[in-house]
C-alpha cells in the first residue's frame, strides 16, 4: 500500500462508526474571531510517521487505527503529549491542509466522543491551556469539516473548557503548568467569540504565575532546560495570539518572553541544543533550532545567570556552560540533580565534555535504577568527593541535605574569561567546601581549571577520603592516553584535537553512556582523576588545549 493509502486506511478506521455523526448538537457553531500562526516549523518525520498511523514519542509508539483516548488517560508522559495536541505542529510539517485536516478531525472527532461531554482528567488546566494554543493555531486543520454537528460540538466544547480553565488555572501545578494554564486562559479570551472580558483577568493570572515559576533573570525555577524550552514556546504562541487579534501585548509578558529566551540561549551548546541539567538531555537541535527561529524573540544567551544558575563562557565558538546554584526544591521539580558545579563544553559543532543527561519528561525504556543513578553527582562532569553525592538523593528519590551556599565570581579580562564558584554540599559530611576555578582564553583555544577542597567547619576526616574528578565525554570522542599517564589527546570528526592534561592525581579511564535528543543511550568514556584528600584539603589541576 502506498502511503496515500495507508493514510486513507488509518482516517478510515479512526472515523468508523460515524464517530463524528454522534458528535450532533442543537446550538449554533460559536466562531473563533482570529486564528494565530504558528511560526514554528514542525518535525516533517514525526508528521509523515502521523499519517501512517504512529504517534512516537521517547521509546513508546502509538497506533493510531485502534485509538482510544479513554484507556489512554491524561496522566503520563505519553498521554499528555496526545493529549495536548502540540503534534498537530508535526503534522502540519508533513501534510498540505487537505490531506491533515482528515486526520487531525478523526483524532479530535474521538477525544470529543470521550472527553468532550464530561470534566476529567483531560480537562486539567495545563492540558486545556496547551490545548487551547494549539487548536486555534491549528484551526484550519481541525475546523475544515463540512459537517456542522462536529464543529458546533468542536468550538462550543472549545468555549466550555476556556470557562474550566478560566476558573480552575490556579489549581495547576505551580510552575510551567500554571502559566501554560493561564496562557491558554488569555489566548481564549482574544480568539473566542465573546471572550474579550477575559483577557484582563487572564493577564493578572498570567504575571502572577511568571512572578512565582520565573527568577528575575528569566530562568525557571525548576531550573530545567526541557521546561525553559516549553516556556518560551507557550509565551511564543501567546504573542501570536495577539498579533492575531490585533491587540497589544503587555510590556510584562514581552519581557517575560524575552528574558525566558535570552535563559534558554544560555544553556545551548555549539550544536544548537541543550546541555543536558536536571535529568533532562539536550532535546534535538532542529526542534530548537525551529522554536528559537520562529517564536518570534530576538534575545543574547544569558551569560552571568544568578537566578537561572547556569553560568557561560564562550570565545570564538567555544562554549562552556556550568550549574552554579544548589538543585532546584524536589517539589517543584521531580528529577533534580546533584550536579552543582559540573559543566559542559563544545568546540563549534562538536560536544566535548557532556554530563550523562536523562530522558526528562519522554516515554523512556531506561530503567528505573538507571534514571536515579543518572541524577547523581558522578553522572555529571565535576568533582565527586568519598563516591558521595554533593545532595544527598534518598531512597524514595526525594533530595537530602547537600548543596545550600554557592559563591560566584567571574571577571573577563583583555586575555581570558575567568569564573570562580563553591560549594558547601560536603562541608556537612566531610568537613570541606569544593571550589571550582575555570579559565577560557580568548582565543577559545585554551580552558584550565582547578578543583580546590578547603577545610571549613568542624567536621574532620578522620585519615583521607577519595576524590574522583570526572570528564564525560560526547560521544564519538575518542581519548588516546600520552605515555606518561597524565594527559589525553582527545579526537572527534566535528573538531581538531585537543590535547587534555591534569595534575594532582591520577588519570584514568572509564565507560560512560549519555542520554541523546530522544532520550536514548548511547555508550561513551569518561575521563577521571583519581586521588586521595587529607582533611587539610587539596588541589587538582587540568587544562584542555586545542591542537590547532
Amino acid at each position: 500500500m502506498n502511503d496515500a493509502g495507508a493514510e486513507r486506511d488509518v482516517v478510515r478506521k479512526l472515523a468508523r462508526g460515524s464517530l463524528l455523526s454522534r458528535l450532533k448538537t442543537s446550538r449554533q457553531p460559536l466562531k473563533l474571531v482570529a486564528v494565530p500562526r504558528d511560526h514554528v516549523a514542525g518535525d516533517r518525520q514525526r508528521g509523515a510517521a502521523l499519517l501512517s498511523g504512529k504517534f512516537n514519542a521517547g521509546s513508546e509508539t502509538l497506533p493510531l487505527n485502534d485509538l482510544d483516548f479513554g484507556a489512554i488517560g491524561a496522566t503520563g508522559s505519553l498521554a499528555e503529549q496526545l493529549q495536548g495536541f502540540s503534534w498537530l505542529r508535526d503534522l502540519a510539517a508533513a501534510a498540505s491542509r487537505e490531506n491533515g485536516a482528515r486526520l487531525a478531525e478523526a483524532v479530535v472527532g474521538r477525544w470529543l466522543i470521550v472527553h468532550g461531554t464530561k470534566v476529567d482528567d483531560a480537562w486539567a488546566p495545563h492540558l486545556w491551556g496547551e490545548r487551547i494554543l494549539f487548536w486555534s493555531a491549528y484551526a484550519p486543520y481541525i475546523l475544515s469539516s463540512t459537517d456542522t454537528g462536529y464543529r458546533s460540538a468542536l468550538l462550543n466544547t472549545l468555549a466550555r473548557g476556556a470557562r474550566h480553565v478560566e476558573a480552575n488555572a490556579d489549581k495547576a501545578a505551580a510552575g510551567l503548568d500554571r502559566i501554560t494554564a493561564w496562557c491558554g486562559v488569555v489566548a481564549a479570551g482574544l480568539l473566542i467569540q465573546g471572550g474579550v472580558p477575559r483577557v484582563a483577568r487572564g493577564e493578572v493570572g498570567l504575571a502572577r504565575a511568571l512572578a512565582a515559576a520565573q527568577f528575575d533573570d528569566g530562568g525557571l525555577v525548576s531550573r530545567s532546560p526541557y521546561k525553559q524550552t516549553l516556556l518560551v514556546d507557550r509565551l511564543g504562541l501567546l504573542r501570536a495570539c495577539y498579533l492575531a487579534a490585533k491587540q497589544t501585548i503587555p510590556d510584562g509578558i514581552e519581557a517575560a518572553a524575552a528574558a525566558s529566551l535570552a535563559a534558554l540561549h544560555g544553556v545551548t551548546l555549539g550544536d544548537g541544543a541543550l546541555s543536558s541539567w536536571q535529568g533532562c538531555g539536550p532535546s534535538e537541535a532542529a526542534r530548537l533550532t525551529a522554536l528559537i527561529e520562529g517564536c518570534g524573540l530576538r534575545a543574547r544567551p544569558l551569560r552571568n545567570a544568578r537566578g537561572w544558575g547556569y553560568q557561560r563562557l564562550s570565545a570564538l565558538g567555544t562554549i562552556l556552560v556550568l550549574d552554579a546554584a544548589p538543585p532546584p526544591p524536589q517539589k517543584i521539580s521531580a528529577q533534580s540533580s546533584a550536579s552543582t558545579l559540573a559543566f559542559e563544553l563544545s568546540d563549534g559543532p562538536q560536544r566535548l565534555v557532556v554530563n550523562c543527561g536523562g530522558p526528562g519528561p519522554l516515554p523512556t525504556a531506561l530503567s528505573d535504577e538507571l534514571v536515579e543513578a543518572l541524577r547523581t553527582t558522578a553522572a555529571h562532569s565535576t568533582l565527586v568527593l568519598a563516591d558521595t553525592n554533593s545532595t544527598s538523593i534518598l531512597a524514595d528519590g526525594s533530595l537530602g541535605k547537600g548543596v545550600e551556599d554557592v559563591t560566584i565570581d567571574r571577571s573577563e579580562g583583555n586575555d581570558a574569561s575567568r569564573l570562580e564558584a563553591s560549594h558547601d554540599g560536603y562541608v556537612r559530611a566531610f568537613g570541606l567546601v569544593h571550589k571550582r576555578s575555570v579559565m577560557l582564553g580568548n582565543d577559545g583555544k585554551e580552558l584550565r581549571g582547578a578543583e580546590q577542597l578547603i577545610a571549613k567547619g568542624r567536621k574532620k576526616i578522620r585519615e583521607s577520603a577519595a576524590y574522583a574528578v570526572r570528564f564525560h565525554l560526547a560521544p564519538g570522542v575518542e581519548a588516546t592516553a600520552t605515555a606518561d599517564g597524565m594527559g589525553a589527546i582527545l579526537r572527534s570528526k566535528g573538531a581538531p584535537p585537543w590535547n587534555f592534561r591534569c595534575r594532582g592525581g591520577m588519570l584514568t579511564t572509564e565507560e560512560s553512556l549519555w542520554i541523546d535528543g530522544r532520550g536514548q543511550p548511547q555508550p561513551t568514556t569518561q575521563l577521571v582523576i583519581v586521588g586521595e584528600v587529607s582533611s587539610l584539603g587539596g588541589e587538582i589541576g587540568w587544562q584542555f588545549r586545542r591542537t590547532s
